[in-house]
């Protein structure tokens, strides 16, 4: 799966196969597909990195539903968990 190279560590088959689990769960859950969530996931990393070096192996990034406090309908919900390394300095353009 292409997201899992962004990490940079080699994968067990057993740990791919959970990942690609967890994607299928996402997806029937959030009615979002893995293409998407990959996509997601990249364009995250890539934003949050021009502001701040982040560690890659720990991102957790996921797609749930949750009660919406307005409606109280089930709404699509996107957790975030990035862990910041340290922040970049401001560049005087």
């Amino acid at each position: 799966m292409e997201f899992l190279k962004i990490f940079g560590k080699k994968q067990t088959s057993s740990s791919v196969a959970k990942d690609r689990l967890k994607l299928l769960l996402i997806h029937d859950r959030a009615n979002c597909s893995s293409e998407i969530l990959e996509m997601l996931k990249s364009d995250i990393i890539q934003v949050i990195s021009n502001y701040m070096e982040i560690d890659k192996e720990g991102l957790d990034i996921q797609i749930s539903q949750a009660r919406s406090e307005e409606s109280n309908a089930v709404v699509p919900v996107l957790y975030a968990n990035i862990p910041i390394k340290n922040m970049r300095k401001a560049s005087n353009s």
